[in-house]
Protein backbone atom coordinates (compact mmCIF):
# COMPACT_ATOMS: atom_id res chain seq x y z
CA UNK A 1 0.00 0.00 0.00
CA UNK A 2 1.42 3.38 -1.03
CA UNK A 3 0.77 6.50 1.04
CA UNK A 4 1.38 10.08 -0.03
CA UNK A 5 2.27 12.82 2.46
CA UNK A 6 1.38 16.35 1.34
CA UNK A 7 2.86 19.40 3.09
CA UNK A 8 2.90 23.14 2.57
CA UNK A 9 2.72 26.23 4.80
CA UNK A 10 -0.64 27.06 3.19
CA UNK A 11 -2.00 23.55 2.63
CA UNK A 12 -5.79 23.72 2.74
CA UNK A 13 -8.54 21.14 2.23
CA UNK A 14 -9.14 22.22 -1.36
CA UNK A 15 -5.53 21.60 -2.39
CA UNK A 16 -5.38 18.27 -0.56
CA UNK A 17 -8.63 17.07 -2.12
CA UNK A 18 -7.54 18.16 -5.59
CA UNK A 19 -4.32 16.13 -5.30
CA UNK A 20 -6.17 13.22 -3.69
CA UNK A 21 -8.49 13.00 -6.69
CA UNK A 22 -5.58 12.86 -9.12
CA UNK A 23 -3.72 10.33 -6.94
CA UNK A 24 -6.75 8.05 -6.65
CA UNK A 25 -6.49 8.09 -2.86
CA UNK A 26 -8.81 5.90 -0.83
CA UNK A 27 -8.80 8.25 2.13
CA UNK A 28 -7.32 11.36 3.72
CA UNK A 29 -5.89 11.86 7.21
CA UNK A 30 -5.14 15.37 8.40
CA UNK A 31 -1.82 15.35 10.28
CA UNK A 32 -1.75 19.08 11.09
CA UNK A 33 -2.81 22.35 9.53
CA UNK A 34 0.14 22.04 7.14
CA UNK A 35 0.20 18.28 6.43
CA UNK A 36 -2.15 15.59 5.13
CA UNK A 37 -1.66 11.85 4.53
CA UNK A 38 -3.36 10.36 1.47
CA UNK A 39 -4.06 6.66 1.93
CA UNK A 40 -3.59 3.88 -0.63
CA UNK A 41 -2.79 6.05 -3.63
CA UNK A 42 -2.28 4.84 -7.20
CA UNK A 43 1.49 4.82 -7.89
CA UNK A 44 0.90 5.13 -11.64
CA UNK A 45 -0.53 8.62 -11.10
CA UNK A 46 2.81 9.89 -9.80
CA UNK A 47 3.88 11.98 -12.84
CA UNK A 48 0.55 13.84 -12.82
CA UNK A 49 0.69 14.25 -9.03
CA UNK A 50 4.21 15.70 -9.24
CA UNK A 51 3.13 18.24 -11.85
CA UNK A 52 0.10 19.28 -9.77
CA UNK A 53 2.15 19.57 -6.57
CA UNK A 54 4.64 21.81 -8.35
CA UNK A 55 1.80 23.98 -9.63
CA UNK A 56 0.22 24.23 -6.16
CA UNK A 57 3.59 24.62 -4.37
CA UNK A 58 3.08 21.53 -2.23
CA UNK A 59 5.81 19.17 -1.01
CA UNK A 60 5.04 15.47 -1.44
CA UNK A 61 6.52 12.21 -0.19
CA UNK A 62 5.61 8.71 -1.38
CA UNK A 63 5.93 6.06 1.34
CA UNK A 64 5.41 2.32 1.00
CA UNK A 65 5.17 2.12 4.77
CA UNK A 66 5.05 4.71 7.52
CA UNK A 67 7.86 3.68 9.86
CA UNK A 68 8.42 4.84 13.42
CA UNK A 69 11.07 7.54 13.71
CA UNK A 70 12.79 5.41 16.37
CA UNK A 71 13.42 2.74 13.71
CA UNK A 72 15.98 5.13 12.21
CA UNK A 73 19.45 5.45 13.72
CA UNK A 74 21.07 8.47 12.05
CA UNK A 75 20.16 12.00 11.02
CA UNK A 76 22.99 13.50 8.95
CA UNK A 77 22.80 17.04 7.66
CA UNK A 78 24.76 19.56 5.68
CA UNK A 79 25.17 22.97 7.34
CA UNK A 80 25.20 25.93 4.94
CA UNK A 81 21.80 26.59 3.32
CA UNK A 82 20.44 23.35 4.82
CA UNK A 83 20.59 23.43 8.61
CA UNK A 84 21.28 27.17 8.57
CA UNK A 85 20.09 30.07 6.43
CA UNK A 86 23.40 31.30 5.00
CA UNK A 87 26.57 30.25 3.20
CA UNK A 88 29.07 31.19 5.90
CA UNK A 89 31.95 31.71 3.50
CA UNK A 90 29.91 34.22 1.49
CA UNK A 91 29.07 36.19 4.62
CA UNK A 92 32.70 36.22 5.79
CA UNK A 93 33.64 37.54 2.37
CA UNK A 94 30.96 40.20 2.68
CA UNK A 95 32.77 41.55 5.72
CA UNK A 96 35.76 42.15 3.45
CA UNK A 97 33.79 43.52 0.51
CA UNK A 98 34.40 40.38 -1.58
CA UNK A 99 31.02 38.65 -1.39
CA UNK A 100 30.09 38.80 -5.07
CA UNK A 101 33.32 37.16 -6.17
CA UNK A 102 33.15 34.39 -3.55
CA UNK A 103 29.40 33.82 -3.92
CA UNK A 104 29.75 33.29 -7.68
CA UNK A 105 32.17 30.41 -7.05
CA UNK A 106 29.93 29.01 -4.28
CA UNK A 107 26.89 28.98 -6.57
CA UNK A 108 28.77 27.29 -9.41
CA UNK A 109 30.07 24.62 -7.01
CA UNK A 110 26.63 23.95 -5.50
CA UNK A 111 25.08 23.64 -8.97
CA UNK A 112 27.73 21.08 -9.85
CA UNK A 113 29.34 23.25 -12.52
CA UNK A 114 32.67 23.18 -10.69
CA UNK A 115 33.39 19.48 -10.26
CA UNK A 116 36.34 19.79 -7.89
CA UNK A 117 34.85 21.07 -4.64
CA UNK A 118 38.24 21.14 -2.90
CA UNK A 119 39.69 23.42 -5.56
CA UNK A 120 36.64 25.70 -5.44
CA UNK A 121 36.94 25.94 -1.65
CA UNK A 122 40.62 26.79 -1.79
CA UNK A 123 39.93 29.49 -4.39
CA UNK A 124 37.25 31.03 -2.18
CA UNK A 125 39.25 30.83 1.04
CA UNK A 126 42.22 32.48 -0.69
CA UNK A 127 39.99 35.52 -1.22
CA UNK A 128 39.54 35.76 2.57
CA UNK A 129 43.19 36.44 3.25
CA UNK A 130 43.61 39.23 5.76
CA UNK A 131 40.03 39.13 7.08
CA UNK A 132 40.08 39.65 10.89
CA UNK A 133 39.10 36.66 13.01
CA UNK A 134 36.40 38.83 14.59
CA UNK A 135 34.49 38.66 11.30
CA UNK A 136 33.70 35.00 11.98
CA UNK A 137 32.12 35.85 15.31
CA UNK A 138 30.09 38.63 13.70
CA UNK A 139 28.75 36.26 11.05
CA UNK A 140 27.76 33.75 13.74
CA UNK A 141 26.11 36.30 15.99
CA UNK A 142 24.55 38.65 13.43
CA UNK A 143 23.66 36.54 10.39
CA UNK A 144 23.57 32.82 11.14
CA UNK A 145 20.13 31.43 11.95
CA UNK A 146 18.86 27.86 11.87
CA UNK A 147 16.38 27.24 9.08
CA UNK A 148 12.67 26.86 9.93
CA UNK A 149 11.91 23.60 11.69
CA UNK A 150 15.57 22.66 12.24
CA UNK A 151 15.51 22.73 16.02
CA UNK A 152 12.19 20.86 16.30
CA UNK A 153 13.52 18.16 13.97
CA UNK A 154 16.70 17.78 16.01
CA UNK A 155 14.89 17.67 19.35
CA UNK A 156 12.48 15.02 18.02
CA UNK A 157 15.26 12.95 16.45
CA UNK A 158 17.28 13.04 19.69
CA UNK A 159 14.22 11.99 21.68
CA UNK A 160 13.74 9.03 19.31
CA UNK A 161 17.34 7.93 19.90
CA UNK A 162 18.93 8.94 16.59
CA UNK A 163 22.58 9.97 16.38
CA UNK A 164 22.81 13.40 14.80
CA UNK A 165 25.78 14.37 12.66
CA UNK A 166 26.54 17.75 11.11
CA UNK A 167 28.91 17.38 8.16
CA UNK A 168 29.92 20.44 6.22
CA UNK A 169 32.17 21.77 3.50
CA UNK A 170 32.16 24.92 5.65
CA UNK A 171 34.19 25.63 8.73
CA UNK A 172 34.68 24.22 12.24
CA UNK A 173 34.29 27.70 13.74
CA UNK A 174 30.56 27.40 12.99
CA UNK A 175 29.98 23.64 13.21
CA UNK A 176 31.47 23.38 16.69
CA UNK A 177 29.26 26.17 17.98
CA UNK A 178 26.19 24.56 16.47
CA UNK A 179 27.19 21.16 17.85
CA UNK A 180 27.31 22.57 21.35
CA UNK A 181 24.22 24.73 20.98
CA UNK A 182 22.00 22.01 19.49
CA UNK A 183 23.46 19.03 21.34
CA UNK A 184 24.66 17.20 18.23
CA UNK A 185 26.61 13.94 18.46
CA UNK A 186 29.24 14.74 15.82
CA UNK A 187 30.37 17.58 13.58
CA UNK A 188 32.90 17.58 10.75
CA UNK A 189 34.11 20.57 8.72
CA UNK A 190 37.18 22.43 7.46
CA UNK A 191 39.68 24.31 9.60
CA UNK A 192 40.53 27.87 8.63
CA UNK A 193 44.15 28.85 9.29
CA UNK A 194 44.43 31.95 11.45
CA UNK A 195 47.67 33.80 12.12
CA UNK A 196 47.96 36.82 14.42
CA UNK A 197 44.20 37.26 14.46
CA UNK A 198 43.70 37.21 10.69
CA UNK A 199 42.74 34.59 8.14
CA UNK A 200 45.70 33.47 6.05
CA UNK A 201 43.61 32.42 3.07
CA UNK A 202 44.42 28.74 3.64
CA UNK A 203 42.62 25.67 4.97
CA UNK A 204 44.43 23.29 7.31
CA UNK A 205 44.38 19.54 6.74
CA UNK A 206 42.23 17.53 4.37
CA UNK A 207 39.23 19.21 2.74
CA UNK A 208 35.77 17.97 3.73
CA UNK A 209 34.40 17.48 0.22
CA UNK A 210 31.62 15.30 -1.11
CA UNK A 211 33.56 12.06 -0.66
CA UNK A 212 34.61 13.01 2.86
CA UNK A 213 30.98 13.70 3.79
CA UNK A 214 30.01 10.25 2.54
CA UNK A 215 32.92 8.65 4.40
CA UNK A 216 31.91 10.30 7.70
CA UNK A 217 28.37 8.97 7.25
CA UNK A 218 29.62 5.48 6.38
CA UNK A 219 31.76 5.48 9.52
CA UNK A 220 28.85 6.49 11.74
CA UNK A 221 26.61 3.92 10.04
CA UNK A 222 29.16 1.20 10.78
CA UNK A 223 29.43 2.32 14.41
CA UNK A 224 25.66 2.30 14.91
CA UNK A 225 24.83 -0.67 12.68
CA UNK A 226 22.57 1.54 10.56
CA UNK A 227 21.26 0.30 7.22
CA UNK A 228 20.34 2.81 4.46
CA UNK A 229 16.67 2.42 5.50
CA UNK A 230 17.64 3.73 8.96
CA UNK A 231 19.41 6.88 7.73
CA UNK A 232 17.97 10.33 7.10
CA UNK A 233 20.36 12.65 5.23
CA UNK A 234 19.71 16.24 4.18
CA UNK A 235 21.55 18.58 1.83
CA UNK A 236 21.20 21.21 -0.85
CA UNK A 237 24.30 21.15 -3.05
CA UNK A 238 26.15 18.89 -5.46
CA UNK A 239 28.80 18.11 -2.84
CA UNK A 240 26.07 16.44 -0.74
CA UNK A 241 25.11 13.87 -3.36
CA UNK A 242 27.49 11.08 -2.32
CA UNK A 243 26.31 11.38 1.27
CA UNK A 244 22.66 11.53 0.25
CA UNK A 245 23.04 8.37 -1.86
CA UNK A 246 23.74 6.40 1.33
CA UNK A 247 20.36 7.21 2.89
CA UNK A 248 16.91 5.85 2.09
CA UNK A 249 15.48 9.10 3.42
CA UNK A 250 17.56 11.37 1.17
CA UNK A 251 16.23 14.92 1.44
CA UNK A 252 16.89 17.82 -0.92
CA UNK A 253 16.21 21.00 1.04
CA UNK A 254 15.64 24.11 -1.10
CA UNK A 255 18.13 22.36 -3.33
CA UNK A 256 19.73 22.87 -6.68
CA UNK A 257 18.06 20.92 -9.56
CA UNK A 258 20.97 18.46 -9.77
CA UNK A 259 20.24 17.47 -6.15
CA UNK A 260 16.44 17.31 -6.43
CA UNK A 261 16.81 14.95 -9.40
CA UNK A 262 18.89 12.46 -7.40
CA UNK A 263 17.12 12.33 -4.03
CA UNK A 264 14.03 10.43 -2.95
CA UNK A 265 12.44 13.41 -1.18
CA UNK A 266 12.48 17.19 -1.49
CA UNK A 267 11.39 20.04 0.74
CA UNK A 268 10.90 23.06 -1.47
CA UNK A 269 8.32 24.92 0.62
CA UNK A 270 8.05 23.33 4.08
CA UNK A 271 10.41 23.59 7.04
CA UNK A 272 12.92 20.91 7.98
CA UNK A 273 10.54 19.49 10.60
CA UNK A 274 8.31 18.37 7.73
CA UNK A 275 10.49 15.23 7.77
CA UNK A 276 8.71 14.21 11.00
CA UNK A 277 5.40 13.78 9.17
CA UNK A 278 6.88 10.92 7.16
CA UNK A 279 7.03 8.84 10.35
CA UNK A 280 4.85 7.59 13.14
CA UNK A 281 5.69 8.71 16.68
Amino acid sequence: MTHLILQAPDLDAAKAEQIAAVAGANGLQSLSNTATRLLDVDPSSRPEVERLCAELRVDYAYLERVARLAECKILATDMDSTLINIECIDEIADMAGRKAEVAAITEAAMRGEIKDFSESLRRRVALLRGVPQEALERVYQERLRTNPGAERLIVSAKAAGLKIMLVSGGFTFFTERLKQRLGLDAAHANVLEIDQGKLTGRVLGDIVDGQAKATHLQTLAAETGATPEQIIAMGDGANDLKMLSLAHYSVAYRAKPVVREQTRYALNYSGLDAVLNWFRG
